[in-house]
């Protein structure tokens, strides 16, 4: 008896499932919010141009994106997520500390410089942990053709942004709940201190003064960040935000018009007009908020840029102002040449090539500093995480 001959095919098993959609998703958005608002801050810091943080209120941008991961990962217990983002934020800053407060105290900066041993000490631990401003030497003698004896100032000038980040991290359970109560008091909160702060009716000590004043001015974009992740924004009709916004971002350059503005202050020096015109600004670009299910054509060569600037944003954001510094005094030596003095002093005079020399060194703090980010997040180091594999 001869066995059945077997079958040429094999039955048809269950059907696979179709592949599920992509997710959409607005983090592209708003990765590519975060690079623009870094690129900006370095220009701004680079030139000075007063009409930059009105084409983009960077930093307004930068605690609204903040705050909406903030109100993302409040999905877990509080303490642990607080936990989680000091962590984050703090050894990048302890690595810009012992390299700086080591460079200051090697030129001379010690306990004398506050006029009390004691003080010195104790306001060093500021470095540690940013509650308020780390002190910081005033009369070094920097590096001659290489660094300014300014560099210590430059150092120490961007860390007020992670003293306010700190303290909004802290807060930001507190503003979670009173936000999901009463959302619109809530929100504009920020904005009715920022008035207060300006009329003047209580007066504080610097410090506090300080974490206050950046509190008034870029609160209500923090909280306006969560408002979006807690879909505050979505309950309204589609034409209220393009109402309301210009009227906030126009209240800001009339008060900063009747402040000064055009006398040579800019934004930064007048925190309300800052704190409405970024307001105004932040509240349009959240209201757009495209999703992106990939990078749009004309957005696709300029991924790798974008996620490097986006992994390590602490890192470029901490040693900018150095890099500026640097780049700037290392330009200058070229007036010492006779053929680019007497021929192209034109170039010399230029800011796009001390621009161009500020992104090379901040590419080199990427590459010596970066690692500090990965270890921060417990994540394997990696030297130049531009999403390239």
């Amino acid at each position: 008896m001869t066995a059945p001959p077997l079958p040429t095919t094999l039955p048809p098993g269950p059907a696979a499932p179709p592949p599920a959609p992509e997710k959409p998703s607005r983090d592209r958005y708003f990765d590519l919010l975060r690079a623009l608002a870094l690129f900006r801050v370095v220009l701004y810091h680079l030139t000075g141009w007063a009409w930059l943080p009105i084409v983009f209120p960077s930093m307004g941008v930068m605690f609204a994106l903040a705050g909406t991961l903030m109100a993302r990962s409040l999905k877990r217990p509080a303490v642990q997520v607080i936990r989680g983002r000091v962590r984050r934020l703090l050894p990048p800053l302890w690595l810009l500390g012992a390299i700086g407060v080591t460079g200051m105290v090697a030129q001379g900066w010690g306990p004398d410089a506050e006029g009390h041993p004691g003080w010195w000490w104790q306001h060093l631990l500021y470095w540690v942990l940013p509650l308020s401003d780390p002190p910081y030497a005033y009369d070094v003698a920097g590096i001659d053709g290489f660094l300014g004896a300014s560099w210590p100032e430059e150092l120490a000038g961007p860390l007020w942004y992670i003293r306010a980040y700190l303290w909004f991290v802290l807060f930001s359970p507190l503003i979670l709940r009173g936000l999901r109560r009463l959302p619109w008091p809530t929100l504009l909160a920020p904005l009715a201190l920022a008035v207060v702060m300006r009329l003047e009716l209580f007066s504080t000590t610097d410090r506090l003064d300080s974490a206050i004043t950046d509190f008034s001015t870029f609160g209500a974009c923090w909280v306006l960040g969560m408002a979006h992740q807690e879909g505050v924004l979505k309950r309204l009709p589609a034409y209220v935000v393009p109402s309301i916004a210009p009227v906030f971002a126009g209240a800001g350059l009339w008060w900063a018009s009747h402040e000064g503005f055009r006398s040579g202050f800019d934004l930064d020096s007048i925190p309300l007009a800052q704190a409405l015109w970024s307001f105004g600004c932040v509240l349009l670009l959240l209201h757009v908020s495209p999703t992106w299910t990939a990078w749009p054509k004309r957005l696709r060569a300029f991924d790798r840029p974008i996620t490097l600037l986006n992994a390590r944003a602490v890192t470029v954001y901490l040693w900018h102002n150095v890099c500026i510094l640097t780049a700037a005094t290392l330009y200058d030596r070229l007036w010492s040449v006779d053929a680019l003095s007497e021929n192209v002093p034109w170039l010399l005079e230029s800011w796009v090539p001390v621009l161009l020399i500020t992104w090379a060194l901040i590419a080199l703090c990427v590459l010596a500093f970066g690692w500090a980010e990965d270890l921060a997040a417990k994540r394997r180091p990696r030297l130049w995480p531009d999403g390239r594999r």
